[in-house]
């Protein structure tokens, strides 16, 4: 391809010569991979003159395209360019230039400067001739196997790249550059078609849009950065609009300045996702659970793979550890599937660590912006868009990270504004994935245990990744993730209302059955994730020693009492996709030792394993995570606490009774018509395990001092503390009377009367006074109707619930229900701290 060179003045030789030293020192290391691979494919004409436009502008992609130029002969894009009687400084644009010294900025503009310029000649003749040819540069272009940080962190990518930036990727992945020729845009076709050279600027810079799009998306995958995609989306959106002339009404600003707080929610809010950072993530999350776990296992996966084909996924797994969002999006990222985008707090929107988390995915949102409209829009509007383009979510409908181990009541913020965001545009069939993540040991435990027992929780801060190195020295033993049974989107709107299809939602509108469709499914997930379930050697250890009085037991009985919870759990049919522990007794007690979390005392008449308090209140949570396995055999090995014998009819009258209850703390999956036979399930499996008897419809525990009755004794107390806090409960109602407290009184009361009796009895548990387990109850009480309200918001209740509380001597000692009793204060004038 040969060309005369117009005659140029001192200033452009001058230029020309510093960039090719610049190119030669390039060159050195720079090696270009040039496509198509056969040029001729592209139909360039040698003799007529050809204008290059780069996708985005940098020194380093001029100097590598000259390079590549200079080699196949072609025109140079340095050189100055002649049309007519008139001259360019140079034979190139670029479709992009980023302004700013030291943060880059993309320019807001429509079209290449240069490319303007060149079609201002579109009145002379030789512009007829000119091929615009598009080139794209891409230095170290998405290095999917690369096990290098530095060359993942400056590969090619859709963000914006600094001079800094750009000069280290060019050093570190200059070896792996693709320079790629697209076919050229015959200006004269352009003229002829369009009727003036301003339409025609239009034409043509569209095509090179679209081609370099289609050029990058091919090399390094979809744009998914949201910031840069879809926050302009938001802002003009009609919903946000409307949100946007709402709030300049009501503050008497102006829209611009309305505008300019919508566009700071939007910033505030959305991802910022780069495939680099996680490639990075990957290889650091890698070594750091090799040095953490001796494992992680994944139960189920298969079933989901085949029920999210054609779906649109939202992942709702249980909140047990700031592990867990790593956790799941490592997994998934490493059987195929992109990582979620996660909806994460705004209290971790930290420095140095909330742009981190953005770009593995996470999007933030604030605790609460009832009273906040613009906000709300801006937030609606982003996951409606998201969800639009097939980007998989992530949230955790407890809020907040359990403290306890025990499912914590679910929060339909995200669910309702999922489903809204659905209804509006049902492009794809939506699926809700529910995810058990089951623990061994946990990094946050300690704080969750001062945070039980009263202390104010601390606000995340970057101080806390100072406990890093003590997490790294620690071992955690094994991770368990487990994909419950999905949930359908459409299955459950069917349901509720069978129309729903024929109904537009407007923007911001909320159709009257949508609470109910939202309570719905906020139970059904919880319900799977717990059916989805793994009994670890923790979970068991933990279950078995906490109910001994002095969370201690001789050895070979522990190991019988872990045999006993093994075949509970078979036996009681709670679902097929629980997951029990292969150790056997005995494997199960040497793992807890190695683990550090019993400890062998020698004796001469047998050894005993044991665990101190502050052991003890963390076994808690590990017992928590599988006692909704254990319910109802346990609550039925409760009712032969104090008494032999218990008539099969009175078990069932009594179950139904307790039964709401249970099912509202720990999400059980069975309604009230399916529960007799559940009973009966559970009381044929302790009968198989020869724990009861059976004669005729009399049941009888075996006689006491006999290994049998002493496990069922232990399997009961692995529940009694939750029947001693209905009792609290009961007795602080019956002592202070019908109509003489409100539920705010009535929780301080019971949180009182808990804290006291666990100091009396050394139940050494902060979550026997938790704050939430109560006010699940007292919930409870009032959709059972045990409970109601008065004119002046005072608890109202009957006789009902004074039978209810006779009931109890058939679970709790006489001296446990004489301390509750004793204990139990009245109404008391309280504080505004205690309040």
């Amino acid at each position: 391809m040969q060309r005369t060179s117009p005659s140029i003045g001192l200033p452009a030789r001058l230029y020309g010569a510093w960039l090719n030293l610049l190119r030669r020192i390039l060159h050195w290391w720079v090696r270009t991979t040039v496509l198509p691979e056969d040029l001729s494919e592209l139909d360039i004409d040698p003799e007529r003159p050809v204008f290059y436009v780069l996708d985005t502008y940098a020194l380093s992609s001029l100097l590598i395209v000259d390079e590549v130029c200079r080699k196949l002969g072609w025109p140079r894009p340095g050189e100055a360019f002649r049309v007519g009687e008139g001259m360019l400084p140079r034979s190139y644009g670029a479709s992009r230039r980023y302004g700013g010294v030291f943060i880059r900025r993309l320019q807001r503009r429509r079209h290449s400067q240069m490319l303007r310029q060149l079609l201002g000649h579109a009145d002379t003749t030789d512009i007829a001739q000119v091929q615009i040819v598009p080139v794209s540069v891409l230095i170290g272009r998405a290095p999917d196997k690369e096990d290098s940080i530095f060359k993942i962190l400056f590969s090619e990518n859709w963000g914006v790249a600094g001079r800094i930036r750009r000069l280290f990727s060019t050093v570190i992945n200059g070896r792996a550059t693709m320079v790629q020729f697209g076919k050229p845009v015959d200006v004269g076709e352009v003229l002829a078609e369009t009727e003036d050279s301003s339409q025609a600027l239009g034409r043509i810079s569209r095509v090179l849009r679209v081609h370099f799009k289609r050029v990058r998306t091919a090399a390094i995958g979809p744009d998914r950065s949201h910031r840069r995609t879809l926050v302009e989306r938001v802002i003009r959106s009609e919903s946000v609009q409307q949100a946007i002339t709402a709030k300049a009404r009501r503050d008497d600003i102006s829209e611009d300045k309305a505008e300019l707080i919508a566009r700071k929610y939007a910033r505030e809010i959305s991802a910022d996702y780069s495939y680099a950072f996680v490639r990075i993530a990957d290889l650091l999350l890698t070594w750091f659970w090799s040095r953490i776990y001796r494992g992680v296992v994944v139960h189920h996966f298969s079933q989901f793979r085949e029920a999210q084909a054609g779906h649109e996924i939202v992942y709702v797994p249980c909140h047990r550890s700031h592990i867990d969002y790593m956790l799941l999006s490592y997994l998934l990222y490493h059987r195929g599937f992109v990582p979620p985008h996660i909806a994460a707090g705004v209290n971790l929107n930290m420095p140095l660590v909330g742009p981190l988390l953005r770009r593995g995915g996470a999007f933030f949102l604030r605790r609460s912006f009832r009273s906040q409209p613009l906000y709300a829009a801006v937030f609606n509007q982003y996951v409606t868009l998201i969800l639009d383009r097939g980007v998989a979510l992530e949230y955790f409908i407890e809020g907040t990270r359990s403290r306890t181990g025990r499912l914590l009541p679910p929060k339909g913020g995200m669910l309702s504004i999922t489903v809204r965001a659905f209804l509006r545009n049902p492009s794809r069939p939506l699926l809700f994935q529910p995810v058990y993540i089951g623990y061994e040991r946990l990094a946050e435990g300690s704080s969750y245990i001062s945070e039980l027992s009263g202390q104010q929780k601390k606000p995340e801060s970057l101080s806390d990744f100072r406990n890093l190195v003590n997490i790294l020295r620690k071992n955690y033993g094994e991770v368990t993730v487990s994909f419950g049974e999905p949930i359908k989107l459409e299955s459950m709107l069917d349901d509720h209302n069978p129309g729903w299809r024929g109904e537009k939602l407007d923007n911001g509108s909320k159709p009257p059955w949508l609470g109910d469709v939202v309570d719905d499914l906020s139970e059904r997930i919880m319900v799977n994730i717990n059916r989805s379930a793994d009994v670890n050697p923790v979970n068991l250890l933990a279950t078995a020693l906490l109910a001994s009085r002095k969370h201690a037991l001789d050895e070979d009985d522990l190991e019988k009492m872990i045999g006993v919870l093994k075949n509970v759990v078979r036996l009681s049919s709670y679902s097929d996709r629980i997951t029990i522990t292969r150790m056997t007794p005995g494997q199960v007690v040497e793992y807890g030792l190695e683990l550090g979390i019993v400890e062998r005392q020698e004796h001469r008449l047998g050894n005993i394993i044991r665990t101190d308090a502050t052991r003890a209140v963390l076994l808690t949570y590990f017992r928590n995570n599988t006692a909704h396995l254990l319910a109802v055999t346990a609550w039925i090995a409760c009712c032969f606490l104090n008494t032999q014998r218990v008539r099969r009819s009175r078990l069932r009258n009594l179950s139904r009774t307790v039964y709401p209850f249970l099912q509202r703390e720990l999400f059980l999956p069975w309604s009230d018509e399916e529960l007799d036979g559940v009973v009966e399930r559970c009381i044929d499996s302790l009968i198989e395990l020869e724990l009861l008897r059976a004669s005729g419809d009399v049941l009888q525990r075996a006689p006491g001092g006999s290994d049998e009755s002493y496990y069922l004794r232990l399997l009961g107390g692995s529940l009694l503390q939750t029947f001693e806090r209905y009792f609290i409960t009961m007795a602080v109602l019956v002592k202070n009377g019908s109509g003489k407290l409100n539920r705010r009184q009535l929780e301080q009361l019971c949180i009182l009367a808990a804290q006291r009796i666990s100091l009396l009895h050394e139940f050494e548990a902060p979550e026997f006074y938790d704050r939430t387990l109560f006010r699940q109850f007292i919930e409870a009480m009032f959709e059972s109707g045990f409970l109601s309200r008065d004119e002046d918001s005072c608890l109202v209740f009957g006789k009902q619930l004074e039978t209810f509380a006779r009931d109890a001597k058939l679970v709790l000692s006489k001296e446990i229900r004489h301390t509750i009793i004793q204990v139990t204060p009245e109404l008391l004038e309280l504080t505004g701290e205690e309040s």
